[in-house]
């Protein structure tokens, strides 16, 4: 039955929207009987709410996932960087971790006119398709980079990279500059640049600023984000917050 609820409450990837118990059913493969009781159980549980005919995510999953310990760390010690990179550039700023071949979206800070992103707090996208992602996946291996290349790459808009070749070679870029770009990959009409966060040999976590493209300048950005992940870089290194290398 665990199985079974996980597999209701994992229906809601990837943004968390309202489904009604068809909807559920049908995502799940669960008869109706089962599914109608099984949402019933997290509701009362907290982990499911109902939103009139529909249910969604409850807000104790907030709560829980919030107190998990190494994204908590995480997440305190980046706060003050993430604000000063906010502040130095007034443009949305993130901070993610990778899970797999996935990058998951930590914080994200962004000012009131909100660039139309498919990133978001607990969300994931594919490592290939975003800066954050990439700088991960740039400094997490030579072992990770072949997996990943040996498999189709996801497309979430015309512009993303699907060559392997292509790819490979602007991994090989970032492990030289330290700084990983992404162009209209995720979301038409956004651009991004992203440094990784190290506390030891490999990269526990990304930061990024991701902008419109007409106002996209690397030679302005790229200070101010390679500034970011060095200084959290330091405290993660110092012991304020230290982190364990994702699988």
């Amino acid at each position: 039955m665990l199985d079974k609820a996980a597999a209701v409450l994992d229906c809601f990837r990837p943004d968390g929207g309202r489904f009604r118990l068809t909807e559920i059913t049908a995502r799940t493969g669960l008869t109706k009987t089962t599914a109608f009781r099984l949402c019933a159980d997290l509701v009362r549980l907290g982990l499911l709410e109902r939103d009139g005919e529909a249910y969604r995510l409850g807000g104790k999953l907030f709560e829980l996932g919030s107190l998990v310990p190494r994204r908590l760390d995480l997440r305190e010690a980046a706060l003050p960087f993430l604000q000063d990179l906010f502040e130095a550039t007034h443009e949305t700023v993130h901070l993610g971790v990778r899970e797999g071949h996935e990058v998951v979206y930590v914080e994200r800070i962004h000012g009131h006119q909100t660039l139309s992103l498919p990133s978001r707090i607990g969300g994931r996208l594919p490592l290939t398709c975003t800066g954050v992602g990439k700088a991960l996946l740039a400094f997490s291996g030579p072992g990770l980079v072949d997996e990943v290349l040996a498999e189709p790459l996801p497309r979430l808009t015309s512009h993303s990279v699907t060559d392997p070749v292509r790819l490979r070679t602007a991994i090989e870029q970032i492990q030289v500059s330290g700084l990983a770009y992404e162009e209209q990959e995720a979301a038409v009409g956004v651009n991004c640049i992203a440094s990784p966060v190290f506390d030891g040999p490999t990269a526990v976590a990304a930061l990024s600023v991701a902008v419109p493209r007409g106002r996209f300048h690397p030679a302005q950005l790229a200070p101010a984000v390679r500034t970011a992940a060095l200084g959290l870089s330091r405290v993660l290194r110092a012991g304020r917050g230290p982190m364990d290398t994702p699988s």
